[in-house]
């Protein structure tokens, strides 16, 4: 990683300067307008249900999605220390993630190369120089080799150097961990944004520490689960009483600065209290003001806010079924009163505001999708990159088959 992806603020215990940041994030922050210029486009664009609620749709995004690109599968924060590893099984494949010595990451499928049984069932990272299976006690290195065999003697023609750990392919980029959930496929990354990684580093997520961490399992499609963190439309409406209005009042009801990097994107808005004249404020956590939410292609969620950062797995398991992996990421591990109660109060609001109000939304849409009561749905100017979005999913569904 670059000295540019890792420049932090210098003697500042939290949050983060405008000019720490990665050169894009800053041009898309002085690009926001006043509030009051700014004015939401008028679309119309629309989308069938059946892309929510059709067993042949949701095979073909499995097929050409989860099972040919790269997928985040975890923060760089969830396993932080050399020599550790875990398990992960959100998107329905046994995964093993290890960091080796030198604190290299590698992605294996958490399957023992004996008879299949998984090495550990632990999706919280656990130190080891090594794994051993359960079952008849093979152990491998955390580079994937197979290293100890009891009893190798009754194991005619055989060698440890056939049987590895099945590989594959990963990469650890702007502090998160993307794998390809194919070991066939080709270790093709192009679809990670540099820019991103860059952004994301800048922010400092590459050195965060995991705060706190919590499973939602969903009945609802991951589209419409990823939908809200696409959108400012229902920020002052679902989130009234809480983020809103009538609550903390954190955001005014204005469109974001948007930009694409690929198939992913990243919005950048000016919080309640944004004006352009603060800007010029030398030394400011810029974080108070102004919240960067990236979507990256297919379903992961980055979100900032003053003093952490939210990073959700969106995990598709049925055509009405999701998983989702939260993070809360923090600079440091909290080492003060003050700290104890900032954070674990952040970490209270936010699981109230995504589960019970975003969440939410999603599951009940999915019932009433599932009705049939509208064949279609529509979308409106304040939501405009959502349309965007399925322009990139259906770019890749309608790309041909992979040839193995």
């Amino acid at each position: 990683m670059s000295a540019k992806e890792q420049t932090r603020p210098e003697g500042r215990r939290f949050g983060a300067t405008l000019d720490s940041l990665s050169p894009s994030l800053i041009s898309a922050i002085r690009r926001i307008p006043p509030h009051e210029q700014n004015v939401p486009p008028s679309i119309d664009a629309r989308r069938p249900a059946t892309i929510f609620l059709d067993q042949a749709h949701y095979t073909l995004e499995q097929e050409r999605i989860f099972r040919r690109l790269p997928t985040v599968i975890a923060p760089s924060a969830a396993l932080p220390e050399p020599g550790s590893v875990m398990a992960h099984d959100g998107y329905g494949i046994p995964v093993l993630l290890t960091r080796d010595r030198e604190g290299t990451v590698r992605a294996f499928l958490n399957a023992c190369m004996h008879k299949g049984a998984q090495l550990t069932k632990e999706c919280t990272a656990q130190k080891a120089g090594s794994i051993t299976c359960p079952f008849h006690a093979w152990t491998f290195a955390l580079d994937g080799r197979l290293i100890g065999v009891p009893r190798q003697e009754t194991l005619a023609h055989f060698s440890k150097a056939s049987r590895p750990l099945t590989r594959l392919p990963c990469l650890e980029t702007g502090g998160l961990i993307w794998v390809i959930l194919n070991p066939d496929a080709k270790p093709d990354f192009s679809t990670v944004s540099k820019e991103i990684a860059v952004d994301l580093a800048s922010l400092g997520l590459a050195k965060a520490f995991a705060y706190g961490y919590r499973r939602f399992p969903l009945k609802a499609n991951w589209k419409l689960v990823m939908e809200p963190f696409l959108e400012g439309y229902h920020v002052q409406r679902l989130h009234s009483k809480s983020i809103g209005p009538q609550g903390a009042n954190m955001f005014a009801d204005v469109v974001g600065v948007s930009d694409r990097f690929g198939l992913s994107t990243r919005q950048t808005s000016g919080r309640s209290n944004f004006s352009p004249d603060i800007l010029q404020e030398p030394g400011l956590n810029i974080r108070n003001y102004v919240v960067h939410a990236f979507n990256l292609f297919p379903s992961t969620v980055v979100i900032t806010s003053p003093y952490y950062t939210s990073v959700m797995l969106i995990m598709p398991n049925a055509v009405g079924e999701s998983l989702v992996d939260y993070y809360m990421l923090t600079e440091a591990a909290p080492d003060n009163p003050k700290a104890v109660e900032l954070y674990a109060r952040s970490f209270e609001v936010i699981q109230d505001v995504f589960g019970n109000e975003d969440f939410a939304a999603s599951q009940t849409c999915q019932i009433g999708l599932g009705s049939g009561a509208l064949k279609e749905v529509i979308y409106c100017g304040m939501e405009a990159q959502i349309p965007q979005f399925y322009e990139g999913v259906e770019s890749v569904l309608q790309q041909p088959r992979a040839v193995a």
